[in-house]
């Protein structure tokens, strides 16, 4: 229990003087017995420097597992209320926590710069996984509102905030949860005052006044100094050029920039230009993005063009080819010999003319004209080339068909295979060689029997 100033003030004299010493006196012991349990300063200075030390040398899982006392409420020191021991880092001076606070949160970045299996290793799957959750969906800004300002969240050092809302640019999935601590902080702070005249005249008044201050505010924290004035500067400069602009919100960016009392006008209008010179940038980004985008597609159908163009020359190459070889199959085919065998009996069958008459018709041939040869029997020689020019078109047609029509190689390949796997059986090859074997035998007897016809 502490010693309120104002409630002792407000009992009178002669009615409350032994009350008001037995407060006091209470106040005094209690107070004594629980700084007595309390790590001190130099401790909390001296584990500071030894988790700097481990991170320095990139020892993560030492430097962390070093600092988290110093930010973790302990549970082993309630009180008779039930009331957790709040963190150590609350009790200590406001560069302390800073400090504290500001390696707490750059172990986290390290952390999550790790490779996957890199921090698998040195943390364990479950550890770094919860790490990784804490930071990218912004728990992390609870946990230190709740370990370290007793849950107020305007009390939060402004450096401590401005190292927050780092974190969560670089690593949380969204910056919704960004944005909405960012708004409630900056509305639940107060703007910094730097009106000397009246801060030491709060000055004064706060030496005679014992009212319960926070760890964070106060003239002992320099809330209202050029610096933390410097430091909100900071804030609404993540808060309007970074964490909006990732939101798409530029107008509410321009507009809170405008009206901000933080801001005077050179730092007003140094942000505007800022905001414009991004926003700029960006809509350059998403113009040459787009003209990519349309080459590429420009790109693609003209490809596609290419392709049916050359599509279309090739079917018609291959046409021409065909039909060339149509009309050339055409002109080397040879009559073998039809006309004659049906002109053959009807010279027989004619009656024997004189030779007047068969001079006659020998005096009409030699008439005849000359343009028009008499077409020769072809000679072996050419029916052969006939015959492989044939083969070879079944071939090239075969070929194409094959590779128009996949399915049909590959019901190829099974009837080949199914003929292998037919021979290879035993009673199949003495089924076909006595097959064969009988129908030799009948070639054979044919074959003598027309030999001894043409014989006799």
């Amino acid at each position: 229990m502490s010693f309120d100033g104002s409630y002792t003030a407000t009992l009178s004299p002669t009615a409350s003087e032994n009350f008001g010493s037995h407060v006091l006196s209470n106040s005094i012991s209690s107070l004594a017995s629980t700084t007595s349990s309390r790590p001190s300063s130099s401790n909390i200075s001296k584990t500071y420097r030894q988790a700097s030390q481990l991170f320095l040398t990139r020892r993560l899982p030492e430097a962390l597992s070093t600092v988290l006392p110093l930010i973790s409420p302990s549970s082993e020191n309630a009180d008779v209320n039930g009331l957790i021991e709040p963190a150590p880092v609350v009790r200590a001076s406001r560069s302390t926590r800073i400090k504290v606070w500001s390696l707490y949160l750059t172990i986290l970045n390290a952390i999550l710069e790790l490779d996957p299996d890199e921090g698998k290793e040195a943390f364990g799957t479950q550890e770094w996984r919860g790490l990784c959750k804490k930071v990218r969906d912004g728990d992390v800004w609870e946990e230190v509102v709740q370990f370290g300002y007793h849950g107020v969240e305007g009390e939060v050092d402004s450096d401590v905030v401005i190292n927050l809302a780092t974190l969560l640019l670089a690593h949380a999935k969204s910056q919704a949860v960004n944005q909405k601590r960012l708004e409630n902080y900056l509305a639940s702070s107060t703007t910094p005052n730097l009106d000397i005249s009246q801060r030491l005249e709060e000055t004064k008044i706060s030496r005679f006044s014992s009212k319960r201050r926070s760890p964070s505010k106060g003239v002992a924290s320099g809330a209202d100094t050029p610096r933390d004035l410097n430091a909100r500067v900071k804030i609404l400069e993540l808060y309007t050029l970074h964490v909006l602009l990732r939101n798409n919100e530029w107008d509410y960016a321009r507009e809170f920039i405008s009206v901000s009392a933080v801001l005077d006008d050179e730092r007003r209008e140094a942000f505007l230009q800022a905001l414009q010179s991004l926003q700029e940038e960006q809509q350059e980004s998403e113009r040459k993005q787009h003209e990519e985008q349309q080459k590429q597609e420009e790109q693609l159908q003209k490809d596609l063009e290419e392709a049916r163009r050359l599509r279309a020359e090739n079917e018609a190459r291959e046409r021409r080819r065909l039909d060339e070889e149509r009309a050339k199959r055409e002109g080397s085919e040879v009559d073998y010999g039809i006309e004659n065998s049906q002109s053959a009996p009807r010279s027989k069958n004619k009656p024997r003319t004189s030779s007047g008459s068969s001079g006659l018709s020998r005096a009409a041939k030699s008439s005849a004209p000359k343009g028009k040869k008499a077409v020769a029997p072809p000679s072996f020689g050419a029916r052969a080339a006939v015959v492989i020019m044939n083969f070879r078109k079944v071939i090239e047609q075969l070929g194409a068909t094959l590779k128009a029509n996949p399915m049909l190689l590959m019901r190829l390949v099974a009837f080949l295979i199914s003929i292998v796997v037919m021979f290879g059986r035993k009673g199949v090859r003495e089924r076909i060689q006595q097959i064969l074997g009988t129908g030799w035998n009948k070639v054979r007897s044919t074959a003598g029997m027309g030999v001894k016809v043409s014989y006799i």
